[in-house]
């Protein structure tokens, strides 16, 4: 089963908390609910990001959403390219939610362009281990495979370590 949303969104706060509910109701309606909680979380940071740091006036975010064989993923586009996300180190001001992506994701990553765009994308697999038990769900499921990661930094960071609206069926 292959499901798509996509939708344009004014980059402004309210758009943010919009683009968290239509994640949740199209999961729903898709019959995913137990990716509810890690999809809004991951949507909720995503969205703020290109509505915090790539704001552009007059240029849209672009959220979608596409459940694939095995997978969620979720997609944000902004139109600041020049402007590449961070994890946070120490006690920094910002790139802190990227830790909670990292810890939510199954993979994550950053797409350039085109111009002067880039698109941080995260996957959740459909079949989720279950708690306390990270060898539950697929046989030889890895949830942290890093396979399909973009342009992040190449390690977890230490906080890890140690512990238009388009639907299309």
């Amino acid at each position: 089963m292959n499901e798509k949303f996509t939708v344009l969104l004014s980059p402004t706060p309210r758009a943010a908390r919009l683009a968290r509910l239509l994640t949740a109701e199209h999961l729903r309606i898709w019959g995913h609910p137990c990716l509810l909680d890690p999809a809004e979380h991951i949507v909720a940071e995503l969205a703020a990001n290109a509505v915090t740091h790539a704001r552009v006036p007059g240029r849209d975010f672009r959220l979608g959403l596409y459940v694939t064989e095995g997978a969620v993923r979720i997609e944000v586009t902004d139109t600041r390219g020049d402007r590449m996300p961070q994890v946070c180190c120490g006690e920094g001001e910002s790139g802190r939610g990227l830790i909670l992506v990292e810890a939510l994701a199954d993979r994550w990553g950053v797409d350039e362009g085109p111009a002067p765009r880039k698109t941080v994308r995260a996957e959740l697999d459909l079949v989720r281990p279950a708690p306390g038990n990270p060898n539950s769900g697929a046989p030889d499921a890895n949830p942290k495979d890093t396979s399909l990661r973009g342009k992040e930094p190449d390690q977890a960071h230490p906080a890890l370590r140690a512990g238009g609206v388009h639907s299309h069926r």
